[in-house]
């Protein structure tokens, strides 16, 4: 299962479930959940009694939801410095050779291929993917690579 974040990657949502034993080791135990809360975003809490307290928690990790910020940030810096040199060699205008809003949506969805890039930019897109489309492919999957490999 998952859903979209506000940066239009999609996170997998997932299901913990926590006992919260009796005495001293119930501290340790809300302790423990405590610390997890505080690292995910919970989307649904239940709870349930069988010999101790049983706590079901539905979230996403908020570890995965900076990553995919991230990533966006570093493709949009990507893109828009491919869009600068491009069009200084053109001597057109950036924003003539891929408008501001294209970029987000670059960054958001960072397409590999160029009939993602068409999908992505729609009709209106389509003379920047003939004139640009390989290019901004390259850019975008030579960040992914730069990103995924520690070498």
């Amino acid at each position: 299962m998952g859903s979209a974040d506000s940066q239009g990657g999609v996170m997998k949502t997932e299901i913990r479930t926590f006992h919260i034993r009796s005495g001293a080791e119930g501290a340790e135990d809300e302790q423990r959940l405590a610390q997890f809360l505080r690292s995910v975003e919970v989307k649904r809490m239940d709870t349930a009694y069988d010999s101790g307290w049983r706590v079901f928690v539905q979230y996403e990790d908020l570890r995965g939801k900076e990553e995919t910020a991230q990533i966006a940030q570093a493709l949009q810096q990507a893109v828009n410095g491919w869009r600068t040199a491009a069009a200084r060699r053109s001597g057109r205008a950036a924003s003539d050779l891929l408008t501001d809003a294209q970029m987000a949506e670059i960054a958001r969805s960072a397409p590999t291929t160029e009939v993602e890039l068409a999908a992505l930019l729609g009709p209106e897109g389509r003379g920047v993917v003939a004139a640009h489309g390989a290019e901004i492919v390259q850019v975008t999957k030579r960040l992914l690579r730069d990103l995924t490999d520690p070498s």
